[in-house]
């Protein structure tokens, strides 16, 4: 029987930007064998943060990514976003988001229906894909980032945090 070696280390996270990403009204695709369907379209925002090492990540969200949401029974949205970042640099990131919302009942009614909701009646995190051709941002090609979300009327946003 083999001993284990050392214990792994304790994960932390870095801060690395807020991402606010604004929508226009869900296209509705309707109830499927999978869930209520939705497809959210995003049409712009902003990401600003301070990078990995204070490099800076700043840029502008493009128009035409959207969210390829599924809600289910219970009301938990299942996050499924693309969409990409026009960087200061010049440079383009593609960001993918996968993750929940989910909560009690009333509270994820009155998001759905676009009402404001204080983020703390209810869950949303996910996990960020990050890919670019930056040189100087490279590091993002394989980190591994998680976000803690708010959703409002027309937008949501996330702070992006590095997995240390």
């Amino acid at each position: 029987m083999s001993t284990p070696g050392p214990a792994p280390a304790v994960p932390g996270l870095t801060p690395v930007a807020r991402v606010h990403v604004l929508l226009d009204p869900p296209l509705e695709v309707g109830r499927t064998p999978f869930g209520r369907e939705r497809e959210i379209p995003i049409v712009g925002g902003t990401v600003s943060g301070p990078g990995r090492d204070g490099e800076g990540l700043h840029g502008e969200v493009l128009r035409g990514g959207a969210d390829r949401q599924r809600v289910l029974d219970d009301g938990t949205a299942v996050i499924d976003t693309r969409y990409t970042v026009a960087l200061r640099s010049g440079h383009l990131l593609q960001l993918a988001t996968a993750g929940y919302r989910t909560g009690p009942a009333p509270v994820l009614d009155a998001l759905l229906a676009g009402e404001p909701v204080d983020p703390a009646r209810y869950y949303f995190r996910v996990v960020v894909d990050a890919r670019t051709a930056d040189p100087d941002l490279a590091w993002l090609n394989t980190a591994v980032l998680v976000g803690s979300a708010v959703r409002t009327a027309d937008a949501v946003a996330y702070d992006a945090y590095l997995v240390t």
